[in-house]
Parts: structure tokens; C-alpha cells; sequence
């Protein structure tokens, strides 16, 4: 047989995906599957989105300019005011979802054997795309007691080497729901300038705010020009996850240029994807009101039932639709697929991420799970009573 490469072989499994056989063995069954381990919205995209690309007329699809259309990038300027971001369209450079955007960011930033700072928890998939790279992870800890808020100064400098090339944030944070606040921004920026290295910052939850918290933009910090790296995406902010449609911004005019190299060699972006993208920026005010004040209704639905669960512990998340949880039980992952291969309650069970896919260093939050709050309210409830349930059953089966 010939040989793989290491990198392909060494590429971590995504642990929101991980059990995903075990979920469809379960549906075979005729299980019904509450899904709580992946960011798939439930509610509708926009109609104006959808429309668009029914109302496309297209006879053919032509190659598209690959830094994507500028009718596009001018929307997305128009957007990013909304939010006190001051940017031209030459600062953007579409790319196939934040992935896409996120790879390109890694590739033009860092040679192989490089190093990005990551504050642990984070977005698994985070792992794979170093390691796509060539670049190695180092975590910083955050820790449950404090809500997973940034850690010390003392803490990030002392992971700098002169390997160091980048800090990567995502704000609101997956898979905490914790929020950066501006100071904690500043900060990073400051520290970035001080040492010449990147920050970036993933913010692809931006509009998804509770309890009165605020965001802050990598992008508003006024020192930060050269330094500074945006990822974002339309798939959560409009429920079009499967259009692949995100974008790097930066005002760092050579970081740019570069990533346009790599956005030649795949072509364009997808011209339908593009379509809805565009028009769901058209979407009235209200459509992302309500969807915010959905997903702060599930938020709180979702924290009241779980702690209710003897000897279960929530995080309260300040942004995003995520949680992290504390369960009563030694391994997290053996008692998720637990939940989809031996469980069910009325034809019924739930599919939770393990949160130990989350973090880099090993051995943490073996204990752990993540928790999407995609479902409605209804669902939810439901779905925190098949969980206790099955920990009380699970826990008679292991002791």
C-alpha cells in the first residue's frame, strides 16, 4: 500500500462530527435524534436570500472575480458601518465559508512548524486547520470558574516564542459563549503590536449578544491596522450555513495580496451562494431582532432546565448559541455515544458534542460537553429530560 502523508493521517477527527455514525445507526432504528452537537441553525434564512437565488435567471454560472464581486464586498461595507467598522471593500477578500477564510489567514501568516496562540476552550476545528498548515497550536487555559474569560497577560506572554505568529480569538467565543470585552481586545492588539504578530479574531457570532453585553470588533481598535485579522462568515448571522460564504478582512494591504494568491488558485467563490448572501443583506432589521431574541430565549430556557440536573454545571454563555456543561460522569464521550447507541426515552435521545475535542491539551474536559442551542424551546426542554434521564441510567450502568 503507499504511504499516506503524516499530516493526513495525523489530522485530528472533528468531535462535533465524531459520533455522527452512531447517530445515523439510531435513526436507522427509528430513533428520533435531537441534535445539540452542531451550530445548524433551525430558523428560516431570509426570504429576500432564498428568493434571490429562485429569481436568479441564470442560464449558465460564470467564474466570478476571485477576491468576490465588488457589488458584494460594497454591501458588506455598508453592513460593517452598522457596527462602527470603517472599512472599503479592497479591505475584503470573499472566501468558501470562515474556513476558507480562516486556512488562507494561516497560510499567508505562517511558515510549517510556526505557532498560533489559542485560548482553550475553542472551535475544534480550530486544530484542524493548523494542522492542515502546518502550523502547531499552543493553548493558553481558560478556565469554567471564571466563565472562560481571556487569561492573564502574564499567562499569553509566556507562551510567546519566536515561533509565535499569530493569537486566534473567536468573539462571541465557540464553544464557550464567552464575549471579549474591549478591554480584553485592546489588549491582545497592544500585545500583538509589541511583539509584531498577528491577531485574529473569528467573529461569526457578532450580532449574537445576551444580557445586555456588547461586542467589540477586532476592527475598531484604531492602532491595530497592520496587525489585525477578521474571519467572518453568513452562515450563522443568516442561517446559511451550507452557501459557504465568509470573508477575511484586514487593512493590511500585503496580507491581502497575499491571500488573493491563494484565493486564484481556487477560482471564485460559488455564484449562487454569492446571490443569497448579497440579498440576505437586504433583510429588514427586524429579521435578525427576532432571531437574536430567539436565541436569548433559548439560552435561558436551556441554563434553567439543565441546572435543575443534580450535580450539573453550566456556563452562562454571554454571546453566541453554545454552552459548556459539567456532567456527573468520568468520560463525556463514552456517555454520548452511550445517549445514541444503548439510550432512548420514548423512541427518543439527544446528540451532544464531547468538549474534550475542544481543548488541545490533553486530559481537559474529559468531563465536558458542548451544547448548541439551535432547537426551539420546546425541543430543548424535551431534549434536557432525556439527558437526565440517561445519566441517571448510565450512572447505575458504570458504578
Amino acid at each position: 500500500m503507499p504511504q499516506l502523508s503524516r499530516k493526513g493521517i495525523e489530522l485530528p477527527t472533528s468531535p462535533i462530527r465524531k459520533l455522527v455514525v452512531h447517530s445515523d445507526e439510531a435513526k436507522d432504528r427509528g430513533i428520533e435524534v435531537f441534535h445539540l452537537n452542531i451550530g445548524q441553525p433551525d430558523i428560516e434564512a431570509p426570504k429576500e436570500a432564498i428568493q434571490a437565488v429562485k429569481n436568479s435567471g441564470l442560464t449558465l454560472l460564470p467564474y466570478g472575480p476571485s477576491q468576490g464581486s465588488l457589488t458584494y464586498r460594497e454591501k458588506l461595507c455598508k453592513y460593517y458601518k452598522k457596527h462602527g467598522i470603517e472599512i472599503v471593500p479592497d479591505d475584503i477578500l470573499v472566501t468558501t465559508g470562515a474556513s476558507e477564510a480562516l486556512t488562507f489567514a494561516l497560510n499567508v501568516i505562517c511558515d510549517a512548524g510556526d505557532e498560533i496562540i489559542i485560548p482553550e476552550p475553542f472551535y475544534a476545528n480550530y486544530n484542524g486547520f493548523a494542522s492542515a498548515s502546518s502550523v502547531n497550536v499552543i493553548p493558553v487555559m481558560s478556565e469554567f470558574i471564571s466563565q472562560f474569560e481571556l487569561p492573564s497577560l502574564e499567562k499569553i506572554r509566556q507562551k510567546i516564542t519566536g515561533k509565535t505568529k499569530a493569537i486566534l480569538l473567536c468573539n462571541p467565543n465557540n464553544p464557550t459563549g464567552y464575549v471579549y470585552s474591549k478591554k480584553e481586545v485592546g489588549t491582545l492588539i497592544l500585545l500583538a503590536i509589541e511583539y509584531d504578530i498577528f491577531l485574529i479574531v473569528d467573529e461569526v457570532y457578532r450580532e449574537f449578544i445576551h444580557e445586555g453585553n456588547k461586542h467589540y470588533s477586532v476592527m475598531q481598535h484604531p492602532e491595530g491596522a497592520n496587525h489585525t485579522v477578521m474571519i467572518d462568515s453568513v452562515s450563522k448571522r443568516y442561517s446559511l450555513c451550507g452557501a459557504r460564504v465568509g470573508c477575511v478582512v484586514s487593512k493590511n494591504e500585503e496580507l491581502i495580496k497575499s491571500i488573493l494568491k491563494f484565493a486564484h488558485l481556487r477560482l471564485s467563490p460559488p455564484t449562487y451562494a454569492l446571490i443569497a448572501s448579497e440579498a440576505a443583506l437586504d433583510a429588514p432589521d427586524s429579521y435578525l431582532k427576532g432571531v437574536i431574541a430567539e436565541y436569548g430565549k433559548r439560552r435561558n430556557v436551556l441554563i434553567q432546565r439543565l441546572e435543575k440536573i443534580s450535580n450539573v454545571e453550566v456556563s452562562h454563555p454571554m454571546g453566541a448559541f453554545y454552552c459548556i456543561v459539567k456532567l456527573p460522569v468520568e468520560d463525556a464521550e463514552d456517555f454520548s455515544k452511550y445517549l445514541l447507541t444503548d439510550f432512548q426515552d420514548k423512541n427518543q435521545t439527544v446528540m451532544l458534542a464531547p468538549a474534550q475535542g475542544f481543548y488541545s491539551t490533553p486530559e481537559i474536559g474529559l468531563n465536558e460537553v458542548r451544547i448548541a442551542f439551535i432547537l426551539d424551546s420546546e425541543k430543548l426542554i424535551r431534549a434536557v429530560s432525556i439527558i437526565e434521564k440517561a445519566l441517571t441510567a448510565y450512572q447505575k450502568l458504570v458504578s
